[in-house]
């Protein structure tokens, strides 16, 4: 998640390949159901059979589940992919009024609060909003943003490795800083990535305001290196990843996905029985990502559509082997592969939007003083 935004994790497979493809483009028509004519851009929003998705470069979805949305409700899907997460709600916020879409899908906990503030989202409470839980309904008064799905930014390590070294691989945030794990830690910016961004609030939520900051100075101690986002730390610096293997990566941890380990089985040919990754399950951070009916849309009643559509069945069925989240809705079943090879984390940290949103600037101007330089 994408990023990319957070977000959700893609590999350099074929997967990879298409989103990279799409971001390219820049618009991906992925419903093509509905009629040929694109009148989405002009014109009286009730007439339009198309409605707009901005997102970051990481959504992915079904044809076969777009086309069902289609065939529901007469609105063909087009989305408009946008770099990461935080560079597409960037482009949101200075379009303010005169957005680019109807919904905006993918903003996270971690910006929450500056969207919100901003105030690009018309309120519209979902329908279906009663079979998500309350703990991830966090503007659950106003109804801006309605939450789609859930994932946990964790260190995964490459089972190889520690195996080859006769080394138990690392369970806890407070296991990185022990000397058996020097120099074995790639994580991302948390000034540019938002897993980068989610694995310091980890440390914050672990630490607390007192204790984060000497836990950096320790991390940065024993080695971790930091690059600017997830692909690079994913597929260039990581041993255990397909993309890293290929570049003869030297680093058996890094800060991604409890979802990752799927991916690498589901793109791998021969698929292994076991992934070849894992999760250490005590360094997560808990990631609920919304989607919003942005004001001024052209298309609102398509928007709405959209959004319920989102929290439905399908869709929520259809997340886990595409974008590698967790659905938020109570009865969503899981893919076997997605359940047999990621993890469930019981017991993430959070950090509370509201203080997110009073700290974040400076935690990571902190953390970029601490550990930059």
């Amino acid at each position: 998640m994408s990023h990319p935004r957070r977000n959700s994790v893609s590999t350099t497979t074929k997967k990879f390949a298409v989103t990279v493809l799409a971001a390219a483009l820049g618009v991906s028509t992925l419903a093509a159901c509905g009629g040929g004519k694109d009148d989405s851009g002009s014109g009286d929003g009730k007439k339009s059979k198309t409605v707009t998705l901005v997102s970051h470069d990481s959504f992915n979805a079904s044809d076969a589940v777009l086309k069902a949305f289609t065939k529901e409700t007469g609105y063909t899907v087009k989305v408009l992919k946008s770099g990461d997460a935080g560079a597409a709600l960037n482009q949101e916020i200075l379009t303010k009024g005169s957005p680019r879409g109807d919904v905006f899908f993918g903003v996270d906990n971690t910006l929450l609060s500056r969207a919100l503030d901003n105030g690009i989202f018309t309120p519209y409470e979902a329908k279906g909003l009663g079979e998500v839980p309350a703990e991830v309904q966090l503007d659950s008064g106003k109804h801006r943003v309605t939450p789609v799905d859930t994932g946990d930014i964790c260190v995964n390590y490459d089972k190889k490795y520690f195996a080859d070294k006769k080394l138990a691989p690392p369970k806890s945030f407070d296991d990185l800083i022990k000397p058996a794990y020097k120099n074995l830690l790639v994580t991302e910016d948390a000034g540019t990535s938002s897993p980068g961004l989610g694995f310091l609030l980890g440390t914050v939520g672990q630490y607390g305001d007192d204790g984060w900051q000497g836990y950096w100075k320790k991390l940065k101690a024993n080695g971790v290196k930091v690059v600017d986002g997830w692909e690079q730390a994913y597929n260039e610096e990581f041993s255990g990843s397909a993309g890293g293997k290929a570049s003869k990566a030297d680093r058996p941890l890094v800060v991604s996905y409890a979802s990752s380990p799927p991916v690498e089985v589901l793109y791998a040919k021969p698929q292994p029985k076991e992934a070849p990754t894992g999760v250490a399950t005590g360094t997560c951070f808990r990631q609920t990502e919304f989607a919003g009916l942005l004001t001024g849309a052209k298309n609102e009643e398509g928007g709405k559509a959209l959004i319920d559509f989102l929290i439905g069945k399908k869709f929520q069925e259809d997340m886990p082997l595409n974008m590698f989240v967790n659905p938020v809705v109570k009865d969503a079943k899981l893919p076997e592969l997605f359940t047999q090879h990621g993890v469930v984390v019981d017991k993430p940290q959070t950090v509370a939007p509201e203080k997110i949103a009073e700290n974040r600037e400076q935690w990571v101007k902190s953390w970029s003083s601490l550990v930059l330089k």
